[in-house]
C-alpha cells in the first residue's frame, strides 16, 4: 500500500526541473500517432550505404560481439586521426586523444561533465540543438546564451553580434560549445567568426567544445573549418563527431570526442562509467566507413542540396518564410504569415490536420517566446517523401 504522506518529487533532482524531455523526438511521436509525414526528426528514411552494412554484418559474423576498449576499438580510432588529418590538417594521435562514445550525444555530455565545476558557465549559441542546454544543466554548469539572429533576406546569413558574445565571456566562463554546420539553423560559421571565437577563448583561458556532425553537408560552395585547426586552439578545444549524418546509421550510436590529453583522459573516465562503450562490430563498420573515397561525400553533400532545393521552393509556396541553409540538413521557417499565437499551436494543427510533422522553433531557444514564430523542418528525406509533404502542406493554402 502506497505511504500517502510520500511525495515523489522529494527524491527528485533540482537538475530535472530545468528542462523537459526532448521535443523533437516527441514530435516523431505525434508523426507516427498521427499519420504524419515525420519531417521532423533528423534520421535519413533512405537505406545507409551498402559497403558499410556488410562491414557491420562481416563484423557480427566474425564475433567481434563483446566489449571492444572502452575508449574506442584501434581500427576506428586510427581511422578518426586519418580522417583529421587528411580533411581538416590536425594531428592526433589515436591512443592519447580519441574516445568512442555511444554517438555525439554521449560525447558532448561525457566532455561537460568531465571539464565542469559547479559554479562554471558554458557559452552556448542559441537557436540550439536542444541537448546542449539540459547537458550544461547536467554537469552542474550554468548555460549562458548569446542570439544569432536571423538573416533579413531569405539567402541571407545567420549573424551574432561581436559584443553580446564577448560581454558573456568572464573569470567564471569554462566553455563555449560551437556547433557548425549549426543545428536548426544551417549556418556555417566562416574563418572570420571563428577567429574571433578563438581570440576569446584565448584571453578568457575557455575551452571550445566543438559539435562537428554534419561536416560533410554543405552548400553552395560554403567550407566547413574545424576551431582545433586555428593557432592556439588545438589545446583547448573537444572536436565531437559521429556517424550518424554522414553515414545515414542515427541508430547505430557511435560517436567520438577527440581532445588534448589530459582532457580525454577526464572523459575517458566519465564515458567508462556513464556506458563503458560504443557498440563493437558497429565501431568497425565505423572504420570502413571513414575509409569510403572523396566522391562519396561529394555526392552526399549534392544529393542533400537538391533535397533541400526540393523542400524549400514547397515550403515558400505554402506560406513560409524560410532561411535558407548553408548547411546541415534542416531549414527554419517563419510561420507568422499563418496568424497562430505560437509555434506550438501551429505545429499541433500542422500534425494532426495537414498530416506533417515539424519542430516548434521554442524548443531551440532558452526564452520560448523567442522562437515562438518560427518552426523547423528537415529534409534528410527520399523525394518521395519529401512530395507527398509537400502536397500536403499545399493544404495550408485551402481557407
Amino acid at each position: 500500500m502506497a505511504d500517502a504522506g510520500v511525495e515523489s518529487k522529494h527524491f527528485l533532482s533540482d537538475k530535472v526541473e530545468h528542462f523537459t524531455e526532448s521535443v523533437i523526438r516527441e514530435m516523431t511521436r505525434q508523426a507516427i500517432l498521427y499519420g504524419a509525414v515525420n519531417l521532423a526528426q533528423g534520421f535519413p528514411d533512405f537505406p545507409a550505404p551498402a559497403e558499410i552494412k556488410r562491414a557491420a554484418q562481416d563484423a557480427v559474423a566474425a564475433d567481434v560481439n563483446q566489449y571492444a576498449i572502452t575508449w574506442g576499438a584501434k581500427n576506428l580510432r586510427q581511422a578518426i586521426a586519418r580522417q583529421m588529418k587528411e580533411w581538416q590538417g590536425i594531428p592526433v594521435d589515436p591512443e592519447t586523444q580519441i574516445t568512442v562514445c555511444c554517438g555525439s550525444t554521449e560525447a558532448m555530455i561525457s566532455t561537460l561533465l568531465a571539464v565542469c565545476n559547479r559554479g562554471d558557465e558554458v557559452v552556448i549559441f542559441e537557436p540550439f540543438y536542444e541537448n546542449y542546454g539540459p547537458d550544461a544543466v547536467l554537469s552542474g554548469a550554468k548555460p549562458m546564451f548569446v542570439k544569432l539572429r536571423p538573416p533579413l533576406s531569405a539567402d541571407g546569413e545567420w549573424t551574432f553580434d561581436e559584443q553580446e558574445l564577448r560581454a558573456a565571456f568572464h573569470s567564471h566562463t569554462k566553455a563555449i560549445i560551437l556547433n557548425t554546420p549549426n543545428n536548426p539553423t544551417g549556418k556555417v560559421f566562416t574563418r572570420t567568426e571563428l577567429e574571433l571565437i578563438r581570440d576569446l577563448c584565448v584571453e578568457f583561458n575557455v575551452l571550445a567544445i566543438t559539435d562537428e556532425i554534419y561536416e560533410h553537408i554543405l552548400y553552395d560552395g560554403t567550407q566547413h573549418i574545424s576551431i582545433a585547426g586555428l593557432d592556439g586552439m588545438q589545446e583547448r578545444t573537444v572536436t565531437i563527431n559521429g556517424l550518424s549524418k554522414s553515414y545515414s546509421v542515427t541508430g547505430w550510436r557511435v560517436g567520438w570526442a577527440v581532445g588534448p590529453p589530459e582532457i580525454t583522459n577526464a572523459i575517458r573516465k566519465v564515458h567508462d562509467f556513464l556506458t563503458v562503450g560504443a557498440p563493437a562490430p558497429l565501431q568497425e563498420a565505423g572504420a570502413a566507413a571513414l575509409a569510403l573515397p572523396g566522391s562519396y561525400y561529394q555526392n552526399l553533400a549534392k544529393g542533400y542540396c537538391a533535397r533541400r532545393d526540393r523542400l524549400v521552393p514547397a515550403l515558400t509556396g505554402a506560406g513560409f518564410h524560410c532561411f535558407r541553409p548553408r548547411g546541415a540538413y534542416y531549414v527554419m521557417t517563419d510561420i507568422s504569415s499563418f496568424g497562430f499565437a505560437n509555434d506550438l499551436e501551429f505545429t499541433k494543427h500542422l500534425v494532426k490536420e495537414i498530416g506533417v510533422a515539424a519542430v516548434p522553433g521554442s524548443s531551440f531557444y532558452n526564452d520560448p517566446r523567442d522562437g515562438a514564430q518560427q518552426v523547423r523542418f528537415a529534409f534528410c528525406k527520399r523525394d518521395e517523401t519529401l512530395d507527398e509533404a509537400a502536397r500536403r502542406l499545399q493544404r495550408l493554402r485551402t481557407p
